[in-house]
């Protein structure tokens, strides 16, 4: 085998790369998701309520956080102990975080479903839609196939990449046995990361079912899923040896496809997907029983969905737009991802969210970047097979009755209906990132949700429920917990700033930044280490109701529901393969921010209702950040 990768007769790479310690190397060893402490959880909770509440709601809130406590949270935490102790192969989270997925009925799109966009190919002439859509297709199969074959990496955070990102390390702890592997990682401050969710990255659906989904997979299909102008197209990636199709045979597939001027049909499937969860599962049952059982079959068992559009994008907002919903016609929600790219190369891809998080997709699309920027299957002078296309590409024919047109035609309406009302708005600010937030010693993330905090008050005068999602994968199926970073030090930080500033020095000013920014850095650990109180309160919930008991006064607490709607949900990710990440507003009255702190910039993409304005929430965003950034270089800051 010449070099580190596999190669097949064609000679095309069937591999990115062939670690040598296994991908699944340290699951078994991974540490269990701790269940928190009753006290600490209900004391976290009272900390996170306090921003929120007067005295006279958060005494109320704390009496029957205490009452709760004492009483039944107390059998129920004992219960569900007892519970995640039978049950160390997963994690106490796991059942009841897929069941809140896939019970939701709202639509996935904009509800649920998230989206992030490649960076353009650093070599321009590569941007093109016929040789990208072949490159990061072969990639992806690429990635499928190192990843089944147990060659890809172990994802591991490393805190000393000096010590444990090495050779010598990788040789040395793949002789240790899996049941120990993860102490010997610790060793060198190394830490494995969970991959129970990869292998639904590929040939897998969310099934839309009546009051709850399944999700299917099926590791046996061989072909992929086209779809472009509503129309849908499958052929063959994988031979029946599992060796992947030549790329040139690829190339010439999709060149086909691209090529094909049938027209848009009259009633494109893919809005069905943007349904309402029960709408849809009616409506399937209704196309299994019209003779569609075979095509669908097809579609849901694809290996994932390429979807072609035909225009090119004119600016960060249309992508955003194009990434996020774009065409319901030319995307079908329920693939675990679409992999979506238009008519200039320009790449995203949209994901459905209860059967994995962010970290799992972001390794996919790293790799996808890195290996077709890096070593591209095809280039611009690469010519397509001369094979017969019009026979190994099936285009899928659906027959429906007149109860599914309706449907498609009300899916549409109501489809179209609100995108029309989603805004999207977005900003770069350019007057620094993190390199000047480290020299003066504070944490970036924290500087960020202090702005957005900030922002909130000037903008609407008030302190409100704020999320922020942190990966919990260092632990046996860990999904995420929440930072609640609206805390009583940023609610007196932005008071500070933006309704009292000439009573404060700008040295003072420096010290409330900090005060918040050490907060921050706190909620953040506990959080990454299992300690937050939202999957823990979340649990002892599923439970009370799982097992048909009334409904805890703690949890029909208003300020419960209060903390729980939260109106500005935000997620964060750095990575030299995404431009561009973002999420609808998890509420009516909402905002959805998508941001990322570079070493010399922030950007921020906001997504809102017409009940919120989100082009000025950016505009309050970036004189906060102003301020911030002039008060830490100790500059005197203008109201």
């Amino acid at each position: 085998v010449p070099g580190r990768r596999g190669y097949s007769g064609a000679g095309a790479a069937e591999f990115l790369h062939r670690s040598i310690v296994p991908t699944m190397h340290y699951q078994k060893s991974l540490p269990r998701l701790p269940v928190p402490k009753l006290e600490d959880t209900i004391s976290r909770y009272l900390n996170a309520q306090k921003p929120l509440l007067n005295d006279d709601q958060f005494r109320k809130t704390e009496e029957l956080a205490h009452a709760f406590e004492k009483g039944i949270g107390r059998e129920l935490h004992e219960q569900l102990i007892a519970q995640d102790n039978q049950n160390k192969h997963t994690s106490y989270i796991t059942g009841p975080w897929f069941d809140m997925y896939l019970k939701a009925r709202e639509p996935v799109v904009l509800n649920f479903n998230a989206f992030m966009s490649f960076n353009p190919d650093p070599k321009s002439e590569y941007n093109d839609q016929l040789i990208r859509a072949t490159n990061m297709t072969v990639s992806a199969i690429r990635f499928m196939k190192t990843f089944r074959a147990g060659y890809l990496e172990p994802e591991v955070f490393h805190l000393n990449p000096e010590k444990s990102d090495t050779e010598i390390f990788k040789k040395i702890i793949r002789f240790v046995p899996s049941s120990v592997s993860w102490f010997g990682a610790y060793m060198v401050n190394a830490y494995p990361l969970d991959m129970s969710q990869y292998f639904r990255l590929f040939n897998s659906t969310r099934i839309p079912k009546l009051n709850k989904d399944e999700l299917y997979t099926d590791e046996k299909a061989k072909h992929l899923l086209v779809l472009r102008n509503g129309n849908f197209y499958v052929f063959d990636v994988i031979d029946r040896d599992g060796n992947m199709l030549k790329p040139s045979e690829i190339q010439a597939h999709l060149k086909y496809i691209l090529s094909d001027n049938s027209p848009a049909p009259a009633f494109p499937l893919g809005y069905l997907t943007s349904e309402n969860r029960d709408t849809w599962a009616l409506l399937r049952k209704n196309l299994l029983e019209n003779g569609n059982e075979e095509a669908l079959q097809k579609v849901d068992s694809a290996m994932f969905c390429l979807s072609l559009d035909d225009f090119a994008i004119k600016d960060f907002v249309n992508l955003s737009h194009t990434m996020l919903h774009g065409d319901a016609a030319n995307r079908w929600y329920d693939k675990s991802f679409n992999l979506i790219i238009t008519k200039d190369g320009t790449a995203g891809i949209n994901f459905e969210h209860s059967w994995g998080d962010g970290v799992a997709v972001l390794r996919f699309q790293n790799e996808v970047f890195k290996d077709s920027t890096k070593t591209p299957a095809i280039s611009p002078q690469s010519q397509p097979a001369s094979v017969d296309s019009s026979t190994a590409v099936q285009k899928l024919d659906f027959k429906l009755n007149d109860a599914l047109k309706a449907g498609i035609t009300k899916a549409k309406q109501k489809f179209d209906a609100t995108v029309e009302s989603l805004s999207l708005n977005m900003i770069q600010f350019q007057e620094g990132g993190k390199e000047l937030l480290k020299q003066k010693k504070v944490s970036p993330d924290a500087v960020a949700q202090l702005a957005f905090q900030m922002a909130f008050l000037r903008q609407y005068d008030q302190t409100v429920a704020t999320y922020e999602s942190c990966s919990t994968a260092a632990f046996k199926h860990g999904r995420t917990e929440t930072i609640r970073p609206a805390s009583v030090h940023t609610k007196r930080c932005s008071e500070a700033f933006v309704k009292e500033l000439s009573k404060h020095s700008t040295e003072e000013l420096q010290n409330l930044i900090v005060e918040c920014s050490k907060y921050h850095g706190r909620l953040t650990k506990e959080a990454a280490m299992g300690q937050g109180f939202d999957r823990h309160l979340f649990s002892l919930r599923y439970l009370a109701l799982s097992k048909g008991l009334a409904l805890p006064d703690f949890y029909q607490d208003q300020a419960y529901a209060r903390i729980n709607h939260n109106i500005i949900s935000t997620s964060t990710l750095v990575s030299p393969a995404v431009q561009l990440g973002g999420f609808g507003p998890v509420v009516s009255d909402g905002f959805g921010v998508g941001y990322q702190v570079q070493d010399d910039w922030i950007g921020c993409n906001v997504s809102s209702y017409p009940a919120r304005n989100g082009k000025e929430f950016l505009q309050c965003i970036h004189k906060s950040l102003e301020d911030i950034f002039n008060v830490l270089k100790g500059k005197k800051i203008g109201s």
